[in-house]
């Protein structure tokens, strides 16, 4: 027969809320999973492991015993959990838990640690052997990003969601001679496989000068609607793009191409379907029992109750779970606002305290602090990121000094304030010139990323392109300069997919990015802009030697209110490496405006987005600017320059030997 005990520690663990690996021992394992795992097992078939302290009773149904719940009883160990032997079952075999509940409700579950599922609208789990040995070649890679010292390397992200990025095998076709067929082999392929996005994406990355990716959630989820972040499967790979092998491709594929894989992760909620966690074993086990603390009323989704141990070993070894077994490089951590503040979302009369009176959920933040320790002790080098909108302080500060442990934290703020500035009529920016600015007198109180996210670009808020202020030309023309200050602000980078080129429409989960809008100049130019812009990025060190440091960042203007002009330098730790730029977002061209520069040197100009092959009106030079000797700005030498309207420019010092 088999014996495939849990050892005492792990246990222990699990029920303290210190497992990273707890996927080892629950759900579907195949006999050479758990030979390897110096487990006994003479029969072919499964071994099925699952809490639900407060079931009735539970047997495993599926594909290999016709869905029978009499056949396959699991029964309650000795540590309480229940477990079996299923000696029929077999590598891809549908299954599913039958639960009779505390309440003697009959329940067909899902299994919470299956590493595999059916495609929706399909709920069942599928046996999958995620330890059968898989060819990894990115040995290079993963020592490469043991070394690497992200606060002080470029970070540029580029945000995307896999069903809609590409979809079909279109390549092939000529968008501007045959866009309906196009349109048609889009129906009739829906998605790509991951290994087909990774050929295409790491191309495209390259191209586009990206250092990372950062994919929208793929854990399992019933709902295309929900991005993914409504989920029902935290350790099942979406089947929607290929099998867990697939994804091990993917994230491999682009490793040997030096681009970083971070995965979207979702610890605060979980969807409420059926098959899922909810109600598990007929009592409330995975979420709160308190219907306040329990019930997400903005995502109609329920909270995890995090004060359970067994809950944070599971959230917790998720977590490692991706980058032991995926080999990915960071996590952004979703909503991490909803685990600092207890009922967040609710109304205010109606949020519980804690203990000591004050709204904070002290499980919530012990949950985010042990997670971020478990990570950094078990992987070498990992990225940890939280979309945090709160202005919690410590968010990417060390836990031993009182942080919450992250990386970096999106700067939520810097996106909602340049964003509403922009959208304002450039005769009115004046009034809201702070909101340019603002951003500097929080900037490295954190380690920072600058978001342009999906979420700007959905539910009627108008593509970034869009979110400009005038007529089509005036809003490429402002993107740009835009993209500009973005890349020379301190912070590192990430923006969503279609931001590049232009997208027109607001994003669409079940469709494509417009592709086609590449046959038109203006995108076609904005296109080669970013790529170009994120080339100056990746290769000048100031940009982002020392992004954590005050003394990166000089204003030479911050105050040009009435002309809606800013200028500023960043420095690197080579005091003669320094960028000098001028972002004007008005359609004024100022003809000698003169700029304060700290040194006397050549000023050669790297960057003007205005150039006719970014899809402005001015022809490329060699432009090359002699400092005047007239103070500016508090600075002890001016350049006069030409400044474009709705333009941004970049100088760069050169010194004379």
């Amino acid at each position: 027969m088999y014996v495939n005990r849990m050892p005492d520690n792990k246990i222990s663990e699990f029920y303290n809320g210190n497992a990273d690996d707890c996927y080892k021992f629950f759900g579907s394992h195949l006999p050479s999973e758990m030979e390897n795992k110096g487990n006994i097992c003479e029969n072919t078939g499964v071994f099925f492991r699952l809490w639900a302290p407060n079931a009735y009773s539970v047997s495993v149904v599926g594909t290999f015993n016709n869905w029978n719940s009499a056949k396959d009883p699991l029964y309650r160990s000795e540590e309480g959990f229940w477990e079996g032997f299923v000696q029929n079952a077999k590598q891809g075999d549908l299954y599913k838990y039958c639960i009779t509940g505390c309440d003697m409700r009959v329940r067909y579950k899902s299994d919470p640690y299956a590493f595999y599922s059916e495609l929706r609208p399909g709920t069942a789990s599928v046996i999958y052997n995620i330890d059968a040995p898989y060819p990894w070649s990115d040995h290079k890679w993963i020592d490469k990003r043991s070394r690497i010292d992200w606060h002080h390397s470029p970070i540029n992200i580029y945000e995307l969601h896999l069903g809609s990025w590409r979809r079909g095998n279109i390549q092939d076709i000529d968008y501007e001679k045959d866009w309906q067929q196009v349109e048609a082999r889009k129906a009739e392929e829906p998605f790509l496989n991951y290994r087909d996005i990774a050929k295409q994406l790491a191309a495209y990355c390259l191209e586009m000068h990206y250092t990372h990716v950062e994919v929208m959630p793929v854990s399992e989820h019933p709902f295309d609607g929900s991005w993914g972040y409504q989920t029902t499967g935290y350790y099942s790979i979406t089947s929607r793009y290929g099998t867990p092998d697939d994804f091990k491709y993917f994230v491999d594929y682009l490793h040997s191409f030096d681009i970083g894989v971070i995965v979207d992760w979702v610890p605060v909620h979980f969807c409420k379907d059926e098959f899922g966690l909810y109600n598990f074993d007929g009592s409330y086990l995975y979420e709160y029992n308190s219907e306040l603390m329990r019930e997400n009323k903005l995502w109609g989704t329920a909270n995890f109750d995090l004060a359970k141990g067994e809950v944070q070993s599971f959230l917790i070894s998720n977590a490692a779970y991706f980058f032991r077994e995926y080999h990915i490089d960071g996590i952004r951590a979703d909503a991490v606002v909803n685990l600092l503040y207890l009922a967040y979302g609710q109304p205010e009369h109606l949020r519980p305290r804690n203990k000591f009176g004050g709204e904070e959920n002290i499980d919530g933040i012990n949950f985010l602090r042990k997670l971020n320790e478990t990570i950094y002790r078990d992987f070498d080098n990992p990225m940890m990121i939280a979309e945090d909108s709160s202005s919690w302080p410590l968010v990417t500060r060390p836990t031993y000094v009182g942080g919450l442990g992250f990386t970096f934290k999106w700067n939520m703020g810097w996106m909602h304030d340049t964003l509403e500035y922009l959208e304002v009529d450039p005769l009115y920016r004046k009034y809201c010139h702070n909101k340019m600015n603002f951003s500097i007198m929080y900037g490295f109180g954190e380690n920072y990323i600058l978001p342009l996210s999906h979420d700007e670009v959905v539910h009627g808020k108008k593509t970034v392109l869009d979110k400009m202020h005038g007529i089509l030309e005036a809003k490429f023309d402002t993107l740009r300069a835009y993209l500009t200050y973005m890349i020379a602000h301190p912070g590192k980078k990430l923006t969503f997919m279609g931001t590049e080129f232009g997208q027109i429409m607001e994003w669409r989960y079940y469709e494509e990015l417009e592709w086609k809008m590449l046959i038109y100049p203006k995108h076609a130019g904005l296109k080669t802009f970013v790529s170009e812009l994120n080339y100056l990025y990746k290769t000048q060190k100031c940009l982002w030697e020392c992004d954590d440091k005050y003394d990166s960042f000089e204003w030479i203007d911050a105050d040009n209110c009435d002309e809606s002009v800013f200028s500023f330098i960043r420095k690197s730790k080579d005091p003669k490496d320094f960028l000098v730029v001028v972002c004007n977002f008005t359609p004024i061209r100022r003809q000698g405006f003169c700029v304060g520069v700290p040194r006397f040197a050549d000023y050669f100009e790297i960057l003007n987005s205005n150039l006719t092959r970014f899809g402005g009106i001015d022809e490329p030079c060699e432009k090359i600017i002699r400092p005047r000797p007239e103070g500016k700005n508090n600075k002890p030498f001016h350049l006069q320059i030409d400044l474009p309207g709705n333009s941004a420019v970049i100088y760069k010092p050169i010194f004379r030997k």
